[in-house]
């Protein structure tokens, strides 16, 4: 099934999610197919959650009340949990998003996952690791706020008159600084021969380790002559690493991050005569 074919339920910890964010997450969330549930969770009594109501209107998502019946304990996580069992059993959805910094819903996530539910998880980046890991793809709401403000201010930008152009300098001005000698600059010392520095901590901005992990889930994956499939790779990262996701370092997609890298060979081949789709393949330089 196309992932725009699944139709999801959008559960949301309002006690554990940004109110700013909303209008990302829900965009996020459309990525991977249709929210057909979109419910958020949390005690609607209190004055502090009355700034969400604006919000819910415009994304038709229902609020569930859960009231917090004693201090410091989390209410809202069991009616969340047993509304997602509700659903799972319903037949009426394919996957969930969990938006959540809370890592009380890892067992949950789990549980969904047994009954082959795909789960996409959306948090904090002080998210705790075993969430993180208990879903099929985890997305850091930093990442995609940051995303969203600034499609944001490219399409106002896009939307304001063009500036006026500057004036050019008088051309006397330019005769005058043309006569002026130019300032002799002295002649620099060849360097010395300096030992050589380690290794850097990242790659045009990807630290090292997530590059190792690409190196070698392509060893993984690769065939006789050391290429693999770009697919097949960004599935095997998901599954050794959940919340790997090419935004955390600034690329919108993993072949933009893999030849901003320059360690990978990147190419485009197609596979059948009958089919002119092309298809990215991509080879590790430093192999053997």
């Amino acid at each position: 099934m196309d992932n725009q074919d699944l139709r999801l339920a959008v559960l949301i910890d309002a006690d554990n999610a940004p109110r700013s964010a909303l209008r990302d997450i829900m965009a996020e969330a459309a990525v991977y197919g249709t929210p057909t549930v979109k419910r958020i969770y949390g005690d609607w009594t209190t004055p502090n959650m009355a700034s969400w109501k604006p919000l819910l209107l415009e994304h038709a998502i229902t609020p569930i009340q859960q009231y917090s019946y004693t201090t410091g304990k989390n209410a809202t996580d069991s009616a969340m949990i047993i509304d997602a069992m509700d659903l799972l059993y319903s037949g009426r959805c394919d996957g969930f998003v969990l938006v959540s910094s809370d890592s009380d819903f890892t067992r949950l996530a789990t549980r969904l996952r047994e009954a082959g539910m795909k789960v996409y998880g959306m948090g904090e980046k002080k998210t705790p690791l075993p969430f993180i890991v208990a879903c099929d793809k985890f997305i850091y709401i930093e990442v995609i706020r940051a995303a969203g403000e600034k499609a944001r201010q490219e399409a106002l930008a896009a939307s304001m008159p063009d500036p006026e152009p500057v004036p050019e300098p008088e051309k006397e001005n330019q005769a005058q600084s043309a006569k002026k000698p130019a300032k002799k600059t002295a002649k620099k010392k060849a360097p010395s021969a300096q030992p050589q520095p380690p290794e850097p901590e990242e790659i045009a901005g990807v630290p090292r380790a997530v590059v190792d992990l690409i190196a070698d889930s392509l060893e993984s994956i690769a065939d006789e002559d050391g290429y693999g499939f770009m697919g097949k790779l960004g599935n095997l990262l998901l599954k050794k690493q959940p919340d790997f996701d090419p935004r955390n370092y600034g690329y919108s997609k993993l072949t933009q991050l893999v030849k901003a890298l320059d360690r990978f060979e990147v190419v485009s081949r197609q596979t059948s005569a009958d089919d002119p789709t092309k298809h990215v393949y991509l080879r590790d330089k430093h192999r053997k």
